[in-house]
């Protein structure tokens, strides 16, 4: 069953650049997809465009049911409750502690206190961090940082795990135990995760699907690949 799907999506934006050109793609519910490709090559606007961020300029979009290219701004909430996003950068709530920055993902959906530390202290042990729910972002790791973001992300137990570049900012012992924490999340739950990256590595070694873009084309689809350099 297909719980994306892309359908001659075109990206252009105002200053006249075009960053993704017909764009066709399905991906299976419970997949692990990586999107790949050089500096401009359309990965990030193509995360962008599944969460709504960006909205194409023509095509179709659907997530989960979804529409996503016809979604009005005030239904995006609609969508952004189907997944969960982790970037490069962490976004942690600097004066919150873990569980607090786990949980502000909750509250703000109104669920009630004993569901959501049920839901926390789940999400904390599968990225390994329950021992650290007293913490502070400040006196964490960058690999912990980034896995406190990552159970935010699938705290609300979304369909889907968009994350754009989430190793980027991690030496490649960090990187590989971020991957870990991902492929476990997509066995155990069966998120299906879509993971922009430019870490050959990481890639290969995972050997997942891949999905690689040049200059806003697609130029290969791989149901199980490794990171080819596309000249």
């Amino acid at each position: 069953m297909d719980l994306i799907n892309l359908k001659n999506v075109e990206k252009k934006y105002k200053n006249g650049v075009t960053a993704i050109y017909d764009l066709s793609i399905s991906l299976k519910k419970g997949s692990f997809t990586f999107v790949i490709g050089g500096s401009g090559s359309g990965k990030s606007t193509l995360i962008k465009m599944l969460y709504r961020e960006e909205k194409p300029t023509k095509g179709q979009i659907n997530v989960g049911g979804l529409n996503v290219a016809k979604l009005r701004n005030k239904k995006v909430y609609k969508l952004r409750r189907k997944l969960g996003i982790v970037f490069q950068d962490y976004r942690l709530l600097p004066k919150q502690t873990v569980y607090e920055n786990v949980a502000f993902a909750m509250e703000v959906i109104g669920a009630k206190k004993d569901v959501i530390r049920k839901k926390v202290l789940r999400a904390l042990e599968e990225v390994g961090l329950k021992n650290k729910i007293h913490n502070y972002p400040d006196q964490l790791s960058g690999g912990e940082q980034q896995r406190v973001a990552i159970a935010r992300a699938i705290v609300n137990d979304p369909k889907l795990l968009l994350c754009d570049e989430p190793t980027g900012n991690l030496d490649p012992e960090r990187s590989m135990e971020i991957m870990k924490v991902l492929e476990d999340i997509n066995k155990s739950r069966g998120t299906t995760i879509i993971m922009a990256t430019h870490d050959k590595d990481i890639v290969n070694r995972m050997k997942k699907q891949v999905i690689t873009l040049k200059d806003g084309h697609l130029v290969e689809f791989k149901k199980k690949g490794v990171y080819n350099e596309i000249v």
